[in-house]
Protein backbone atom coordinates (compact mmCIF):
# COMPACT_ATOMS: atom_id res chain seq x y z
CA UNK A 1 0.00 0.00 0.00
CA UNK A 2 2.47 2.53 1.02
CA UNK A 3 4.68 1.80 -2.51
CA UNK A 4 1.96 2.34 -4.22
CA UNK A 5 0.91 5.66 -2.61
CA UNK A 6 4.27 6.71 -2.96
CA UNK A 7 3.96 6.02 -6.96
CA UNK A 8 0.58 8.00 -6.54
CA UNK A 9 2.51 11.06 -5.74
CA UNK A 10 5.40 10.72 -7.97
CA UNK A 11 2.24 10.55 -11.07
CA UNK A 12 1.22 13.69 -9.30
CA UNK A 13 4.45 15.38 -9.24
CA UNK A 14 5.20 14.36 -12.76
CA UNK A 15 1.34 15.88 -13.53
CA UNK A 16 2.63 19.32 -12.38
CA UNK A 17 6.14 18.92 -14.48
CA UNK A 18 4.08 18.60 -17.30
CA UNK A 19 1.73 21.60 -16.79
CA UNK A 20 4.62 24.00 -16.09
CA UNK A 21 5.74 22.82 -19.65
CA UNK A 22 2.66 22.81 -21.85
CA UNK A 23 2.37 25.43 -24.22
CA UNK A 24 -0.55 26.88 -22.13
CA UNK A 25 2.16 28.11 -19.06
CA UNK A 26 6.04 27.09 -20.58
CA UNK A 27 6.11 30.90 -23.11
CA UNK A 28 4.25 32.86 -20.60
CA UNK A 29 6.63 32.21 -17.46
CA UNK A 30 9.36 35.25 -18.39
CA UNK A 31 5.69 37.59 -18.52
CA UNK A 32 4.20 36.18 -15.45
CA UNK A 33 7.79 36.58 -13.19
CA UNK A 34 8.28 39.97 -14.67
CA UNK A 35 4.45 41.07 -13.40
CA UNK A 36 4.96 39.35 -10.11
CA UNK A 37 8.09 40.99 -9.46
CA UNK A 38 7.48 44.38 -10.53
CA UNK A 39 10.91 44.03 -12.28
CA UNK A 40 11.70 44.19 -16.02
CA UNK A 41 13.09 41.69 -18.12
CA UNK A 42 16.23 43.24 -18.65
CA UNK A 43 16.70 43.69 -15.01
CA UNK A 44 15.46 40.15 -14.53
CA UNK A 45 17.89 38.94 -17.44
CA UNK A 46 20.55 41.00 -16.44
CA UNK A 47 24.12 39.79 -16.27
CA UNK A 48 25.54 39.64 -12.62
CA UNK A 49 22.21 40.42 -10.66
CA UNK A 50 22.89 42.70 -7.35
CA UNK A 51 21.76 40.47 -4.52
CA UNK A 52 18.03 42.35 -4.15
CA UNK A 53 16.60 41.88 -7.26
CA UNK A 54 17.84 38.16 -6.54
CA UNK A 55 15.56 38.43 -3.40
CA UNK A 56 12.94 40.59 -5.22
CA UNK A 57 12.50 37.54 -7.62
CA UNK A 58 12.46 34.37 -4.69
CA UNK A 59 10.15 36.51 -2.51
CA UNK A 60 7.66 36.80 -5.15
CA UNK A 61 8.02 33.65 -6.90
CA UNK A 62 7.56 31.84 -3.80
CA UNK A 63 4.35 33.55 -2.43
CA UNK A 64 3.03 33.03 -6.19
CA UNK A 65 3.86 29.50 -6.28
CA UNK A 66 1.99 29.24 -2.76
CA UNK A 67 -1.02 30.99 -3.56
CA UNK A 68 -2.06 28.79 -6.30
CA UNK A 69 -0.85 25.54 -4.19
CA UNK A 70 -3.06 26.75 -1.87
CA UNK A 71 -6.27 27.00 -4.07
CA UNK A 72 -4.63 23.33 -5.87
CA UNK A 73 -4.64 21.47 -2.71
CA UNK A 74 -8.19 22.94 -1.42
CA UNK A 75 -9.45 21.66 -4.72
CA UNK A 76 -7.98 18.45 -4.14
CA UNK A 77 -9.82 18.33 -0.40
CA UNK A 78 -13.01 19.41 -1.53
CA UNK A 79 -12.26 16.33 -4.93
CA UNK A 80 -11.74 13.45 -1.90
CA UNK A 81 -14.33 14.85 0.36
CA UNK A 82 -16.55 14.79 -2.08
CA UNK A 83 -15.25 10.81 -3.16
CA UNK A 84 -15.60 9.81 -0.14
CA UNK A 85 -19.16 11.54 0.14
CA UNK A 86 -20.48 9.46 -2.99
CA UNK A 87 -18.38 6.23 -1.58
CA UNK A 88 -21.02 3.59 -2.25
CA UNK A 89 -20.45 4.98 -6.24
CA UNK A 90 -16.91 5.13 -5.65
CA UNK A 91 -16.26 2.28 -8.47
CA UNK A 92 -18.29 3.99 -10.70
CA UNK A 93 -16.21 7.35 -10.09
CA UNK A 94 -13.03 6.00 -10.50
CA UNK A 95 -14.03 4.24 -13.95
CA UNK A 96 -15.27 7.53 -15.13
CA UNK A 97 -13.08 9.39 -13.90
CA UNK A 98 -10.87 7.04 -16.06
CA UNK A 99 -12.42 7.41 -18.93
CA UNK A 100 -12.68 11.09 -18.50
CA UNK A 101 -8.93 11.03 -17.91
CA UNK A 102 -8.45 9.29 -21.30
CA UNK A 103 -10.64 11.78 -22.97
CA UNK A 104 -8.26 14.34 -21.87
CA UNK A 105 -5.40 12.68 -23.15
CA UNK A 106 -7.04 12.58 -26.86
CA UNK A 107 -7.38 15.93 -26.35
CA UNK A 108 -4.11 17.15 -25.67
CA UNK A 109 -2.80 15.06 -28.21
CA UNK A 110 -5.06 17.07 -31.20
CA UNK A 111 -6.96 13.50 -31.33
CA UNK A 112 -10.23 14.68 -30.13
CA UNK A 113 -11.94 18.32 -29.46
CA UNK A 114 -13.67 18.78 -26.66
CA UNK A 115 -15.59 22.44 -26.70
CA UNK A 116 -16.07 23.10 -23.18
CA UNK A 117 -12.12 22.90 -22.50
CA UNK A 118 -11.03 25.27 -26.27
CA UNK A 119 -12.42 28.45 -24.07
CA UNK A 120 -9.94 29.86 -21.71
CA UNK A 121 -10.84 30.95 -18.07
CA UNK A 122 -9.06 33.74 -16.34
CA UNK A 123 -9.31 36.20 -13.57
CA UNK A 124 -6.90 38.77 -14.56
CA UNK A 125 -5.45 41.97 -13.08
CA UNK A 126 -4.47 45.05 -15.28
CA UNK A 127 -2.01 45.86 -12.75
CA UNK A 128 -0.46 43.45 -9.93
CA UNK A 129 -2.54 44.47 -6.26
CA UNK A 130 -0.12 46.02 -4.42
CA UNK A 131 2.46 44.24 -1.86
CA UNK A 132 3.19 40.65 -1.08
CA UNK A 133 -0.22 39.63 -0.22
CA UNK A 134 -0.81 40.76 -4.00
CA UNK A 135 1.40 38.28 -5.48
CA UNK A 136 0.00 35.77 -3.15
CA UNK A 137 -3.77 36.64 -4.86
CA UNK A 138 -1.90 36.44 -8.03
CA UNK A 139 -0.83 32.95 -7.36
CA UNK A 140 -4.94 32.19 -6.41
CA UNK A 141 -5.87 33.97 -9.43
CA UNK A 142 -3.65 31.68 -11.69
CA UNK A 143 -4.85 28.61 -9.51
CA UNK A 144 -8.61 29.56 -10.83
CA UNK A 145 -7.47 30.26 -14.47
CA UNK A 146 -8.60 27.41 -16.78
CA UNK A 147 -6.42 26.71 -20.00
CA UNK A 148 -6.73 24.01 -22.43
CA UNK A 149 -3.91 22.58 -21.42
CA UNK A 150 -3.47 22.79 -17.65
CA UNK A 151 -7.15 22.07 -17.27
CA UNK A 152 -7.25 18.41 -18.68
CA UNK A 153 -3.95 17.39 -16.63
CA UNK A 154 -4.84 18.89 -13.01
CA UNK A 155 -8.00 17.56 -13.73
CA UNK A 156 -6.80 14.36 -14.42
CA UNK A 157 -5.45 14.72 -10.62
CA UNK A 158 -8.53 16.18 -9.42
CA UNK A 159 -10.22 12.98 -10.62
CA UNK A 160 -7.77 10.45 -9.19
CA UNK A 161 -8.46 12.76 -5.66
CA UNK A 162 -11.62 11.78 -5.56
CA UNK A 163 -11.00 8.21 -4.83
CA UNK A 164 -8.23 8.61 -2.87
CA UNK A 165 -9.10 6.83 0.48
CA UNK A 166 -8.84 10.08 2.41
CA UNK A 167 -8.70 13.41 2.47
CA UNK A 168 -5.15 13.83 3.26
CA UNK A 169 -4.26 11.57 0.47
CA UNK A 170 -6.24 14.02 -1.51
CA UNK A 171 -3.93 16.86 -0.40
CA UNK A 172 -0.86 15.10 -0.48
CA UNK A 173 -1.50 14.37 -4.53
CA UNK A 174 -2.43 18.00 -5.11
CA UNK A 175 0.41 19.25 -2.73
CA UNK A 176 2.86 16.86 -5.15
CA UNK A 177 1.14 17.94 -8.30
CA UNK A 178 1.60 22.03 -7.01
CA UNK A 179 5.43 21.25 -6.30
CA UNK A 180 6.29 19.44 -9.86
CA UNK A 181 4.74 22.86 -11.45
CA UNK A 182 6.40 25.24 -8.52
CA UNK A 183 9.50 24.24 -8.26
CA UNK A 184 10.62 24.63 -11.89
CA UNK A 185 9.20 28.01 -11.94
CA UNK A 186 10.71 28.88 -8.24
CA UNK A 187 14.21 27.40 -10.24
CA UNK A 188 13.94 29.77 -13.32
CA UNK A 189 12.96 32.75 -11.44
CA UNK A 190 16.84 32.23 -9.70
CA UNK A 191 18.45 32.08 -13.79
CA UNK A 192 15.97 33.54 -15.92
CA UNK A 193 18.87 33.90 -18.56
CA UNK A 194 19.22 30.25 -18.26
CA UNK A 195 15.42 29.18 -18.33
CA UNK A 196 15.09 31.24 -22.00
CA UNK A 197 17.59 28.83 -23.12
CA UNK A 198 16.31 25.99 -22.51
CA UNK A 199 13.22 27.04 -23.56
CA UNK A 200 13.96 28.35 -26.60
CA UNK A 201 15.08 24.49 -27.20
CA UNK A 202 11.70 23.33 -25.55
CA UNK A 203 9.64 25.13 -27.91
CA UNK A 204 10.97 23.09 -30.60
CA UNK A 205 9.24 20.17 -29.06
CA UNK A 206 5.93 21.38 -27.89
CA UNK A 207 4.09 18.69 -30.05
CA UNK A 208 6.39 16.46 -28.69
CA UNK A 209 5.98 17.51 -25.35
CA UNK A 210 1.79 17.43 -26.31
CA UNK A 211 1.85 13.83 -27.05
CA UNK A 212 3.74 12.42 -24.11
CA UNK A 213 1.53 14.68 -21.74
CA UNK A 214 -1.54 12.61 -23.83
CA UNK A 215 -0.06 9.61 -23.44
CA UNK A 216 1.06 10.31 -19.51
CA UNK A 217 -3.23 10.85 -18.90
CA UNK A 218 -4.59 8.22 -21.34
CA UNK A 219 -1.95 5.75 -19.15
CA UNK A 220 -2.49 6.93 -16.25
CA UNK A 221 -6.79 6.84 -16.96
CA UNK A 222 -6.14 3.23 -18.35
CA UNK A 223 -4.56 2.29 -14.52
CA UNK A 224 -7.36 4.26 -13.10
CA UNK A 225 -10.33 2.62 -14.94
CA UNK A 226 -8.67 -0.94 -14.00
CA UNK A 227 -7.55 -0.33 -10.27
CA UNK A 228 -4.02 -1.87 -11.99
CA UNK A 229 -1.74 0.58 -9.35
CA UNK A 230 -1.00 -2.42 -7.14
CA UNK A 231 0.00 -4.49 -10.36
CA UNK A 232 1.83 -1.96 -11.18
CA UNK A 233 3.79 -1.68 -7.71
CA UNK A 234 4.06 -5.23 -8.41
CA UNK A 235 5.99 -5.50 -11.12
CA UNK A 236 8.14 -2.64 -9.90
CA UNK A 237 9.23 -4.85 -7.20
CA UNK A 238 9.43 -7.98 -9.25
CA UNK A 239 11.84 -6.18 -11.03
CA UNK A 240 13.95 -4.53 -8.19
CA UNK A 241 12.05 -0.83 -8.24
CA UNK A 242 9.73 -1.09 -5.69
CA UNK A 243 11.76 -1.34 -2.98
CA UNK A 244 13.12 2.09 -4.01
CA UNK A 245 9.34 3.18 -4.60
CA UNK A 246 8.39 1.68 -1.44
CA UNK A 247 11.07 4.30 0.47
Amino acid sequence: MESAQTLSFMIAFSAGFLSFISPCVLPLVPSYLAYITGLSLDELTREGQTRQIRWIAIKNSTLFILGFSSVFILFGASATAAGRLLLTYQEAIRQVGGVLIVLFGLYIMGILKLPFLMAEKRFHFDRKPIGHFGTFLVGIAFAAGWTPCVGPILGAILLYASTSESIFQGIWLLTFYSLGLGLPLFVSSLGLNAFLDQSKRIRSYMHGVSLVSGLFLIVVGAMIFMNSFSTLTALLTQYGIGWYVGQ
